[in-house]
C-alpha cells in the first residue's frame, strides 16, 4: 500500500488496519490481543485514515500586505 504522508513512518500498533483502539493507552489487537500503541509486530498494516496530523502553529502574524499579489 503506498504510504500517503511520508515513507518512513515506523511501524505501530496505533496506526496499523488490524488494531482497535480501546483507549490513548491500549489497543486491541485481532493477532495479539490488547497491546500498547507504540507496540509493533510483522502483521503490521498501514492504514492512514488512523493518523492524527500534527497541530499546525496558530499564532501567525498576517497583515492584509502578506495577501496582496
Amino acid at each position: 500500500m503506498k504510504r500517503l504522508f511520508k515513507k518512513d513512518i515506523p511501524a505501530s500498533c496505533e496506526y496499523c488496519s488490524i488494531g482497535k483502539s480501546l483507549n490513548k493507552t491500549k489497543i486491541l489487537c485481532v493477532k495479539y490481543g490488547i497491546t500498547s500503541p507504540k507496540n509493533q509486530c510483522k502483521k503490521f498494516k498501514y492504514d492512514p485514515l488512523k493518523r492524527v496530523p500534527k497541530k499546525q502553529i496558530e499564532n501567525f502574524n498576517f497583515d492584509e500586505k502578506d495577501f496582496e499579489l
